[in-house]
């Protein structure tokens, strides 16, 4: 039976949840405004200043190499930041994981170049990049678990998706300072130093998450394991030992992150790429992520909310297979060279219908498991199959190359059958949204009847916090 808390452990675990979803937030919008303003970077000035300039096309590889890089570093972040925030608690690791991400960052932005040191200059870059990625890997599935573990029962949703809401929302924040500079400041004095500013203002959002992550309190449900002694030696060990099947799973439902990949990275090339021969204009596929995030934005909150009343897996299911089908139409949209078609498909599926997945995972991945071995289950699985995407470009690539006849039919069937997978692995997990914030992980558990859930979700949309 469920029991309405006193005014004063409402008003305070309520103020909590706001501040975790704050602290969430902010965290994510500072990681990727972080790696937004590198890809950036990257592809438009660190080939001419921290490479040789004899070969440009080996500069610009070179320079896309360190993008990837960071990628390569997220699995082994996942192991070291998941451990530690199973073990020394959700707060600790994020404020490792900003303060991480942040200075190395900024240290972006102080780097001599290559003309200054030679090949010291990419070889610290790389550093900085591995750094980067070893440190986002820890943010979501650290503030995603925190959020949840602090959020009312019934609208654990809502409020964890507001991590993904501070992804988007950072690199719309990261667009706003560096294209602009990139636009309108004079060539000579970007390339000298004004693409330094991006990486440097990183220390105002330092301070800003720094703030609002210090008055955050441990969650409840790892201070209370940690009191009864229950926090594990080894989490991850036990991750593997407990929940195998749901990390597969979640390795599997990760695999949806090829959408934002056709859209923005594949699509680009396709467009963009003279090799191609569609000859779309390249400030058409800048804007194209700007729009996406903000229409992200704004969807991702209201399907969080949905998925509170309906369930987790339905927004899931549905955005995967939506998502999967629309991507024939965006790259059919782009071989007929039409503009308009292809902005419009382009942010139906992944400004849109995509956040079905997108704004549900932060809650669904970590209630797939136990609070001793949260952390360090979602963000291995999660990194891992993130990281699988991040080589598809190139597989993409590979498989419909220029001159190749029906590549919008190629890419879009290997696309569909990513997220038909990614949805057969979700149809395939236990629902998750009526278990109690304590059950969470245990195959055996009850889910709290319907009539009583949606009465204990009405109250807590009305600010009080009951417990169940």
């Amino acid at each position: 039976m469920a029991n309405v808390q006193s005014a004063p452990q409402a008003h305070n675990q309520q103020q909590q949840s706001k501040k975790a979803a704050a602290s969430g937030w902010i965290g994510s919008a500072l990681e990727y405004y972080d790696f937004f303003i590198y890809a950036t970077a990257a592809s438009l000035i660190f080939p001419q200043i921290f490479f040789p300039t004899g070969n440009p096309k080996i500069a610009i590889i070179a320079s896309l190499a360190t993008y990837g890089v960071g990628y390569v570093a997220r699995p082994i972040g996942a192991f070291v930041l998941g451990h530690l925030g199973d073990t020394h608690g959700r707060k600790n690791v994020l404020l490792i994981c900003m303060f991480l991400m942040g200075f190395s960052t900024m240290a972006v932005g102080l780097l001599p170049t290559y003309a200054q040191v030679g090949l010291w200059a990419p070889a610290l870059l790389v550093v900085m990049r591995l750094i980067q990625g070893f440190a986002v890997a820890g943010e979501i599935s650290g503030a995603s678990s925190m959020i949840l573990e602090h959020a009312p029962f019934g609208r654990r949703g809502f409020f964890a998706s507001f991590t993904l809401q501070g992804v988007q929302a950072g690199q719309i924040l990261a667009a706003a300072v560096f294209l602009p500079l990139a636009h309108y400041m004079p060539e000579d004095q970007f390339n000298s130093w004004g693409w330094r500013i991006p990486f440097l203002l990183s220390f105002l959002v330092i301070v800003a998450g720094y703030i609002i992550r210090r008055e955050v309190d441990e969650t409840p449900a790892f201070t209370e394991e940690t009191s009864q002694g229950e926090v594990p030696k080894s989490p991850i060990v036990m991750a593997f030992q407990d929940s195998w099947r749901d990390m597969i799973r979640v390795i599997c439902m990760a695999l949806m992150n090829v959408i934002p990949v056709v859209a923005t990275v594949f699509g680009a090339a396709y467009a963009v790429q003279s090799a191609y021969g569609i000859g779309f204009k390249k400030d058409i596929y800048l804007w194209i992520p700007v729009l996406g995030n903000i229409l992200a934005v704004v969807v991702i909150p209201l399907v969080g909310s949905l998925s509170d009343r309906i369930g987790r897996k339905p927004p899931i299911i549905v955005g995967a297979l939506a998502s999967g089908l629309l991507s024939f139409g965006y790259l059919y949209a782009i071989s007929i060279r039409n503009v308009p078609l292809a902005i419009a498909l382009s942010l139906l599926m992944w400004g849109i219908v995509y956040q079905g997945y997108n704004a549900v995972f932060p809650s669904f991945y970590p209630e797939l498991f136990r609070t001793r071995s949260r952390v360090s289950a979602m963000a291995i699985s999660q990194n891992l199959g993130t990281t699988v995407t991040a080589m598809l470009p190139a597989l993409f690539a590979a498989v419909a190359p220029p001159g190749s006849t029906n590549i919008w039919f190629t890419v879009g069937a290997m696309t569909f059958s990513i997220t038909v997978l990614a949805a057969l692995a979700c149809a395939s997990a236990r629902e998750t949204y009526r278990l109690r914030l304590q059950d969470l992980g245990d195959p055996n558990a009850q889910p709290v009847p319907q009539a009583e859930y949606d009465r204990v979700r009405l109250q807590s949309q009305g600010g009080a916090h009951v417990a169940v």
